[in-house]
């Protein structure tokens, strides 16, 4: 999820101030807003994303404070515009009908196309959010090439800043019991009141590799020392603005020693008894332990691991 996208970036067109201009003016062009990391959504059994074209997308860019060329699908130019200084009441005649939305709440819910699009819009309007300032000489910044780069407006600064992605490292962890079972190590997060069981994550460390920071990360959370760690798969995660990258490990010992700081709990589990877990949305049972949300690439580790059971 939100990853794969139908968007040619166009990095080459972002210079072409002309060219953007056009496009903005251009009838078939779609806004992207988003409000306060929001994405606007036209809700119902089958939510859609909710583009605006003409007189709306129109409103939108006059109002916008921020606005990033996304890239062009079919041709058609999508750009993200962000309302966040708006107040909610005053969002109605700008959206067309349609609602601001939490992605993570209903990104599971929509074609993975435009997923993947709300996620790209919120992640970069959540930067420009963040990025008025040079982190150098503290002068005001301005957006340029098509809003992926803010130019420090200090002539004798001029630092050019880029958009900020965190990489970190998320891992299921396996393990072959005395008893011959294999399973796998999740943790349930004190963030979570209910119980919600993960994959280990965290962020990378500077001067370290990633197979060091997966070894890390589950030794300082779960006491548990590993090996063979091994390459999955990776997944943007605009929430705010991470990129996961996806292993698998071999656990070299069994006790679980939590750091009660991330660790509510962490246990060994089997592919039977994983089996009997809820669905992160929808389990009305709040005792009944779940698994992550559908979109997430933990998810997608944890049942890489239970389909190789089968």
């Amino acid at each position: 999820m939100y990853t794969g996208g139908p968007l040619d970036r166009a990095g080459e067109r972002r210079r072409d101030a002309a060219w953007i201009a056009e496009r903005l003016d251009h009838p078939a062009t779609r806004i992207v807003p988003v409000w306060r990391d929001r994405n606007l959504v036209e809700p119902g059994d089958a939510p859609q994303a909710g583009w605006l074209t003409g007189a709306a997308a129109a409103a939108a860019l006059e109002q916008a404070s921020s606005q990033v060329f996304l890239g062009l699908w079919d041709e058609i130019a999508y750009l993200a515009v962000d309302l966040s200084h708006h107040e909610e009441d005053g969002l109605p005649s700008l959206v067309n009908g349609a609602e601001f939305a939490d992605l993570r709440q209903v990104g599971r819910l929509l074609a993975a196309d435009d997923a993947t699009i709300l996620a790209y819009a919120r992640g970069m309007l959540h930067w420009h959010r963040r990025q008025k300032f040079c982190s150098d000489c503290g002068s005001p910044t301005e957006a340029r090439d098509g809003g992926h780069v803010q130019v420090c407006t200090n002539e004798a600064c001029a630092r050019h800043h880029f958009p900020r992605t965190d990489p970190a490292v998320i891992m299921l962890v396996t393990h072959v019991g005395d008893d011959g079972v294999d399973r796998c190590l999740l943790g349930w997060s004190t963030r979570w009141d209910t119980p919600m069981y993960s994959t280990l994550a965290g962020f990378v460390e500077p001067g370290e590799s990633l197979e060091e920071a997966v070894a890390r990360e589950v030794f300082e959370e779960s006491g548990i020392r590993c090996s063979e760690v091994t390459y999955r798969g990776s997944q943007p995660w605009p929430f705010p603005a991470s990129l996961m990258l996806g292993f698998r490990a071999k656990g070299l010992n069994a006790d679980i020693t939590v750091d009660p700081h991330e660790i509510r709990e962490a246990k060994w589990f089997s592919r039977a008894e994983l089996a009997e877990f809820g669905e992160f949305y929808g389990e009305t049972d709040p005792t009944r332990p779940r698994l992550p949300r559908t979109d997430s690439i933990s998810r997608r580790l944890i049942n890489d691991w239970i389909e190789e059971g089968d």
